[in-house]
């Protein structure tokens, strides 16, 4: 693995963060948790996040997807200043621009895993209606988990639940991916096939965020982010892209279901 600079600011990064710093207040005082952070992540890398528990690696990606605010700095996505943005205005954004793959997966309980995956399209009204169920279909096929599209939630394993999300993460084709622990909770056959879709993700021109505390898998992505006390301690390029084998993926889902 190849040692880097943190990269400088440039015209060209998707995902731009600068100077950010996050403190929370508590009764004990003021608790810092991202210190000065600048990071700037081009479209197409594949970047792994490793650090000890409470390095701020699961706070910095809720400062690239909006759903937690910076004290202080700026964060900037497909150029759009997501430090700024309303509640509301976040909402409509994160929607069609940010896949987000939840630690504990976040599925809503009175859905079955097809309505999970279909909500995000529903919500957003992407793709033609008629579309959508074939689409969440697929993505649910990709995962593997294509036999219990009827199912609630609670009645999948862990693993499952996992893959359901990372399925309704790519429902509306965001060009970002963000996952806190995607393949925590599956075993390690389940975990290594979800990786190969991440990398043909990134063949097809995904950005992906991830963060992971299994070292096997962070040397697979293009490069990796170790955090240390809220702050990037080394930023490493692993000598590679993270790109594999190119993925089939489409925003005419109908065509690939032939």
């Amino acid at each position: 693995m190849l040692a880097t600079q943190p990269h400088a600011y440039n015209n060209h990064a998707l995902i731009d963060l600068r100077d950010v710093v996050k403190t929370y207040e508590t009764g004990a005082g003021d608790v810092p948790v991202l210190q000065d952070v600048s990071l700037q992540v081009n479209p197409g890398e594949f970047v792994g996040v490793v650090g000890p528990s409470g390095s701020g690696k699961s706070t910095m990606l809720n400062m690239i997807t909006g759903i937690d605010r910076p004290s202080r700095g700026e964060v900037y996505v497909g150029g759009e200043a997501v430090h700024e943005l309303s509640e509301n205005q976040l909402a409509r954004w994160r929607g069609r621009n940010v896949g987000v793959i939840f630690q504990f997966f976040q599925l809503l309980p009175t859905l079955t895993v097809l309505e999970n995956v279909m909500l995000p399209m529903d919500l957003c009204k992407t793709y033609q209606r008629r579309e959508r169920r074939g689409r969440a279909m697929h993505l649910l096929e990709l995962v593997g988990i294509a036999d219990h599209v009827d199912k609630l939630p609670s009645a999948l394993s862990g693993g499952q639940q996992q893959r359901a999300a990372i399925a309704r993460s790519l429902a509306n084709d965001p060009p970002v991916i963000v996952g806190d622990e995607p393949t925590g909770n599956l075993d390690t056959a389940t975990a290594d096939a979800v990786f190969a879709l991440f990398e043909r993700l990134v063949a097809e021109g995904k950005t992906l965020v991830i963060v992971t505390h299994d070292l096997s898998l962070s040397a697979r992505t293009g490069r990796v982010l170790h955090l240390l006390d809220g702050r990037i301690h080394r930023d490493e390029n692993n000598g590679h892209n993270g790109r594999q084998k190119p993925y089939l993926f489409t925003h005419e889902p109908l065509a690939v279901y032939a």
